[in-house]
């Protein structure tokens, strides 16, 4: 359930739990070694994280202990209410799409959810949406153009479903749709790369007018599996591939494809979900904060240029 180069970091968190837990049921005298081995694994994950390959964080991103989109709005929204089905054809689990509290203020939240569980996981297909997902997740965000709701969403998909029954009930026009939505609708919109961003899957939930990636997430055209098989025709060049793509969350913020970076307390968020929610709740908080200053005028607009001038390009 851990990474090779995690391997010190789950022997020392092993004592310290036990500590914890003695600690826990009265006896005082384990404290000064727990808090001494809490420093120990504090710069050692210090050490571990703060030198990552870009594949490495890709991996991270992609880690079975990570959370997921429901882990984050069970912990920052309140009165969370799940909408189902897209009226045309059926429920897809691959997504999360409802409405919750935000500090007293009702909020859309949609997001990709990969599940836990080996069944849970196939019941969400992996976090793939298929068509339905997205014309779901476009249904609640047009009720929250509605009635003024402000729109969260969390990215965090391999990308959209590939098959042929994804095709046949017209995936990339459900993906097409769904960019347009979010680029036009007139309420503040915020978007958050938890884990992995793939593709157009996850593209179909960003354009907002505000796009934030977690620490260790990634989000980028293609994998490095693609990308090896598609330049070398070789999996061994996965890490190649993801230090060519430029997907790391440093990365992208240079490139200014986001617009911040979220850290990850002790340097990846699967050690602490608590904490990750809370430092990704305070984002989420002066995100819409800022917003609110804005005229639904001036948000579309500022949010068409922020897309229309990414890139780079040279002319003879």
């Amino acid at each position: 359930m851990y990474l090779e180069f995690e391997k010190p970091l789950v022997e020392l968190k092993e004592k310290i739990d036990r500590l914890r837990g003695a600690y826990n049921l009265g006896n005082r005298t384990v404290e000064g070694e727990m808090r001494k081995l809490q420093r120990e694994f504090k710069e050692k994950a210090k050490k571990i994280y703060g030198k990552l390959s870009p594949w490495r964080r890709i991996l991270l991103a992609r880690h079975p202990k990570r959370p997921h989109t429901l882990d984050y709005v069970n912990r920052i929204f309140k009165n969370f209410q799940e909408l189902h089905g897209d009226r045309s054809f059926a429920e897809d689990k691959a997504v999360v799409a409802g409405f919750g509290e935000f500090y007293g203020k009702k909020v859309a939240v949609i997001g990709h959810e990969k599940g836990r569980s080996t069944n849970e996981k196939i019941e969400r297909n992996f976090g793939m949406p298929h068509p339905e997902g997205y014309r779901k997740a476009m249904r609640v965000v047009k009720l929250a153009e509605k009635y003024g709701y402000p729109v969260v969403s969390f990215i965090d998909t391999p990308g959209a479903y590939p098959g042929i029954g994804a095709e046949e009930r017209g995936q990339s026009q459900a993906i097409a749709e769904s960019l347009c939505t979010m680029g036009f609708v007139r309420v503040p919109t915020l978007s958050i790369v938890i884990g992995e961003g793939g593709s157009g899957g996850a593209l179909a939930f960003g354009i907002t007018d505000r796009v934030y990636i977690m620490e260790n997430a990634y989000y980028s055209v293609i994998s490095p599996e693609g990308c090896a098989a598609i330049l070398w025709k070789d999996q061994s060049k996965v890490e190649e591939a993801a230090k060519a793509l430029k997907i790391t969350a440093k990365e992208l913020l240079s490139l200014r494809v986001v617009d911040d970076v979220i850290p990850e307390p002790l340097g990846a968020a699967h050690w602490e979900p608590d904490r990750s929610a809370r430092v990704v709740k305070c984002f989420i908080r002066r995100a819409l904060r800022e917003l609110s200053s804005l005229s639904l005028e001036e948000l579309i607009e500022k949010r068409v240029e922020k897309f229309r001038s990414m890139g780079a390009y040279r002319t003879a």
